[in-house]
């Protein structure tokens, strides 16, 4: 049962790194945040966007993340099973992460969709970074996947699991770390993806 869960909240990572790209990417290129303080070069991305495209990788990514959710409960419960007081602080960090990672999610299509709705101006550019900056603490979801993570790694290296020691390569922490220095989109989803995929292999 637990590979199934596993196996979900992998698909669901891969489905919500799809959303990412699906918000990134348009005809005319990839969008960087560097981008966003030019007009000329952020309306030459979203000039070839639909607002659709916009709608549906919202959606699709908050729907693959509540998936995605099953898989750290499913982890934080095997790592109660050792210990009951850091299983719950894996639970909490990891659900204080989908919540609001969803939200950030949401938030950054939203900046995306009402930049495309306002006509690209430069007005519309200025309205939308705005609301960005005043909406991007909820980026501070990513200290609960690296609390979650990083328990995981110290159990695993530990031994007090029953997965071998080198299982701690299947975790978000060194896999991520691992990607940064490419260009590859949706890094921390694929690293999600791939420490489900790891730990479906191994239980």
């Amino acid at each position: 049962m637990i590979k199934v869960v596993l196996l979900i909240a992998c698909m669901g990572h891969i489905v919500c790194g799809i959303t990412d790209c699906m918000m990134a990417y348009s005809r005319s290129g990839r969008f960087e945040f560097s981008d966003a303080k030019d007009n000329e070069n952020m309306r030459k991305v979203f000039s070839t966007m639909s607002s659709k495209q916009i709608e549906l990788a919202m959606m699709m990514g908050v729907v693959a993340l509540f998936l995605s959710s099953f898989g750290y409960i499913a982890v934080s419960q095997k790592i109660g099973d050792v210990s009951e007081i850091w299983g719950c602080v894996m639970l909490v960090s990891s659900m204080f992460f989908i919540v609001l990672i969803s939200a950030h999610h949401v938030l950054c299509g939203a900046v995306e969709w009402f930049y495309i709705k306002l006509g690209m101006t430069e007005d519309a550019r200025i309205t939308v970074l705005e609301f960005f900056k005043k909406t991007a603490f909820v980026a501070v979801a990513y200290i609960g996947l690296l609390i979650f993570a990083v328990i995981l790694f110290v159990f695993v290296v530990a031994g007090k699991t029953d997965l071998p020691r080198w299982a701690c390569i299947f975790n978000t922490l060194p896999l991520f770390l691992v990607m940064i220095p490419t260009k590859i989109p949706a890094k921390g989803n694929i690293a999600n993806a791939l420490m489900f995929f790891g730990l479906i292999m191994l239980v």
